[in-house]
């Protein structure tokens, strides 16, 4: 999100001496997207960010796929994915792609062990239940139900819940998380027709600098792998920063609908942005208020993209049997559309409280072994009359 932040101390000048009390300098890190071409933020740290002390085996956590090609609408009960204690672990990729993996995961322990850097992609991890802390170098962010927590890729984090009962549902992207291109003017900023502001955006908050030195276990993500590093210093020792790459949150109860006369398309609802992906939002909304109108959406031709659409709450007019956690794949080449009976009963109706967060990539998804265990096998005969 391209809005300057600063936190703790930095000098005046970039690149010039920053001493410590004792007269030592503390350790500048430019921290840079797309080489030298794209967001960056200055870092300062208690201790040079290089120390080594110790690298382990790499072990793989590329996603098994158990579907590669295939052409049927498919769901998933996303909530019959097993709690585990370990945050790591317990994230499942159950859809994936050349330019994201989709994930769910449901962690009863907050991370205390080790600290974990994904090297590889962006990462939005939707909270769809419990409250916690989202513990960087570049301060706090808390987060609670709602929020999309958006952590630019090399940004070393730890998960702090708040109790045992989370939920998650995690997009890994290959390229940039951004705010939709027409929201934003030509100087970054978000326009007056966009669903959201500057000022529903959470910014990391109250910095800790860990002046410490020990054994510091940090597990980075990389092309499918995990390499264990210990570190001699801990990776939170930023004494301060500044600059537009860091971790920040968005709140799905923030974004203000589009709504109009008739049935209004997907791209109204659009959230966020990566390479060949959109990440839209499903909020409560007042329906269409033409005198014939029809709410329900219409059916559509699935040509291009693949849709996904991750159901978190509320009543929702286009189908029945919708449980929380549910994932629906829509794959591009056959149409879908409301389910039968959906039309008519929608007519008249003034709103919806509906929730959920959708998905458009534009290269097919597969399935893996862990969706594959969660799949509802007859829900492509759910239009049959």
């Amino acid at each position: 999100m391209p809005i300057y932040h600063t936190l703790g101390n930095i000098p005046h000048k970039r690149h010039t001496q920053f001493r410590k009390p004792d007269g030592t300098l503390y350790a500048e890190e430019l921290v840079s997207t797309e080489g030298f071409s794209s967001l960056y933020s200055l870092v300062y740290h208690a201790y040079p960010p290089t120390i080594v002390k110790e690298l382990g085996e790499p072990y793989s956590v590329e996603p098994k796929i158990a579907r590669e090609k295939h052409l049927k609408h498919t769901s998933l009960i996303g909530f019959n994915i097993k709690t585990e204690d370990d945050y790591l672990q317990s994230r499942k990729p159950v859809l994936v792609n050349s330019d994201l993996h989709i994930s769910l995961a449901a962690p009863r322990k907050s991370m205390t062990d080790y600290f974990y850097k994904n090297s590889q992609a962006d990462e939005v991890i939707f909270i769809h239940e419990g409250t916690g802390t989202l513990k960087t170098g570049f301060g706090k962010l808390k987060f609670e139900y709602g929020d999309y927590l958006v952590i630019p890729r090399g940004t070393i984090y730890q998960m702090q819940f708040d109790g045992e009962q989370n939920r998650l549902f995690i997009v890994e992207s290959f390229s940039p998380i951004r705010t939709p291109k027409r929201y934003r003017n030509q100087y970054g900023q978000l326009m007056e027709h966009a669903p959201y502001c500057e000022r529903d955006i959470k910014r990391p908050t109250d910095l800790e600098t860990h002046d410490e030195k020990g054994d510091f276990k940090i597990l980075i993500k990389k092309q499918g792998l995990i390499y264990p590093y210990i570190y001699g210093t801990h990776p939170f020792d930023f004494v301060g920063w500044d600059g537009f790459h860091y971790p920040w949150a968005f709140s799905i109860h923030d974004f203000e609908p589009i709504t109009g006369r008739v049935h209004q398309p997907p791209p109204v609802h659009q959230t966020f942005e990566g390479h060949n992906f959109v990440i839209c939002s499903f909020v409560p909304r007042k329906f269409d208020y033409h005198p014939l109108s029809i709410p329900a959406p219409y059916n559509h031709s699935n040509v291009d993209s693949d849709e996904v659409l991750y159901y978190v709450d509320g009543d929702f007019m286009s189908r029945k049997h919708v449980v929380k956690g549910q994932i629906t794949l829509h794959p591009g080449g056959i149409p879908h559309g409301p389910a039968p009976g959906s039309v008519d009963k929608s007519i008249g109706k003034e709103s919806t409280e509906e929730l959920a967060v959708m998905i458009d990539p534009f290269r097919p998804l597969m399935l893996t072994e862990d969706a594959v265990n969660i799949e509802d096998g007859d829900y492509y005969k759910s239009w049959i009359f």
